[in-house]
């Protein structure tokens, strides 16, 4: 998908031809697409195409004309509401002469916030501005969905509580994957923004500088709270693996405490079963005599085992 947009007096609108300050969108873009940018723009097909590989990690290049940047995005999966895994993808950020172009393999809710209008002060011909709102956007992305973990795994370990199975084990296992996921790329996005306060390859205003100061804190913020959770989260787990080990224990010590004493009336009345002479065999109140003997013994060996806290 191609999207060509452009800040006016009026606000933003939509293009069908690439103009000087238009900002394009490409989202999972076809051959066709790529050659219409990468012609009217002058930027080699490669920089584009690098965002769309899955595997490719945060970084910025020069070349020539335009500035191209790599950045790890967060993405939520399809079960993120039920405890699912959060992963993340490459964002292309390509800073042109006269343009830029995001370019991202599936739709990100990062430029979604800026389609429809949701950014204060941003302008597509205000390129630097624009880039660094993209990143500040991305780390506040990332705090908020550091911040929905925290929430499911809170939740899960409620119910672990009571638990004897390994679905809510496996959920946090989950979510521990995804702080990895998010710890891993929050360290790649900071080497790219340590490296554009240092060498300075977009030219930038002072309010431009100090945006780029709030990005590095909130990253940093980021990566200190997916270390810190998943610090959390990896101890949670083996303690809880040994609370639903211990929980088991006890439901098969009572088991078995309950089996034994159930197995006094049946041997009892087992003995009496016998084709052979046994006690009050001619009594007509045999089987209540019986059957007090064996409730006053099962009774008996109950009040044993709890005061030994076999129940």
């Amino acid at each position: 998908m191609l999207q060509i947009f452009k800040s006016t007096d009026t606000g933003m609108v939509t293009l069908d031809q690439v103009e000087n300050g238009a900002w394009i969108n490409l989202v999972n873009p076809d051959e066709k697409e790529i050659s219409y940018v990468s012609e009217n723009l002058n930027i080699p097909v490669e920089h584009i195409k690098a965002a769309l590989d899955e595997e490719e990690r945060a970084r910025i290049e020069l070349d020539g004309d335009c500035t191209v940047v790599l950045i790890d995005t967060p993405v939520p999966s399809k079960k993120s509401q039920e405890g699912g895994v959060y992963y993340t993808v490459p964002l292309g950020i390509i800073i042109a002469d006269k343009n830029i172009v995001t370019v991202s393999l599936r739709e990100n809710y990062i430029i979604k916030d800026f389609i429809e209008r949701r950014i204060k002060s941003f302008y597509t011909f205000k390129k630097t501005r624009f880039f660094l709102q993209i990143l500040y956007k991305n780390s506040k992305l990332y705090l908020r969905y550091l911040q929905d973990i925290d929430k499911t795994s809170g939740l899960i370990e409620s119910r672990l509580h009571r638990s004897l199975r390994n679905k809510e084990l496996i959920q946090l296992l989950e979510l521990e994957k995804s702080l990895v996921y998010f710890s891993t790329s929050l360290k790649s996005n900071e080497m790219v923004l340590e490296k554009i306060q240092r060498s300075n390859p977009i030219k930038m205003y002072p309010e431009d500088s100090e945006l780029l100061d709030d990005v590095i804190i909130e990253n940093k913020q980021a990566i200190e709270m997916a270390n810190i959770y998943s610090n959390i989260l990896s101890g949670t787990m083996d303690a809880y693996a040994s609370v639903i080990s211990n929980n088991l224990n006890i439901v098969m010590k009572f088991l078995t405490s309950v089996t034994i004493i159930l197995s006094i009336p049946t041997m009892i009345a087992s003995f009496f079963g016998m084709n052979v002479n046994v006690p009050f065999e001619n009594n007509p109140h045999a089987f209540a005599i019986i059957f007090i003997i064996s409730i006053f013994i099962s009774v008996i060996l109950g009040i044993t085992m709890a005061k030994k806290e076999m129940f």
